[in-house]
């Protein structure tokens, strides 16, 4: 029996002053390493794969950057919920 997954997607806004440096972009790994969701995160036409440190950094997300957030999988809105939490929190900076 095949269950459905759920898609979601929302767009959110990097709050921090420096944008996403190392900092938010550790605690975003750490936030993703036991989810089994499919997570991207898309900024200027380029998609990534956040659980990956090097790749969030190499996005160069500056402050007020929009970053799409696609999440697809079982826990997916959960996953989404601390995401954007996250984000709309400057992930506590």
């Amino acid at each position: 029996m095949k269950t459905a997954t759920n898609k979601l997607v929302r767009s959110v806004q990097v709050v921090n002053a420096l944008g996403i440096h190392t900092r938010p972009a550790t605690m975003i790994v750490k936030m993703l390493q036991n989810c089994k969701s499919q997570v991207s995160f898309t900024l200027r036409k380029e998609k990534i794969n956040p659980k990956s440190i090097m790749s969030i950094l190499m996005l160069a997300a500056a402050k007020n950057s929009r970053i799409t957030i696609e999440v697809e999988g079982e826990d997916a809105e959960v996953v989404m919920q601390n995401l954007v939490a996250g984000f709309e929190s400057g992930f506590g900076e």
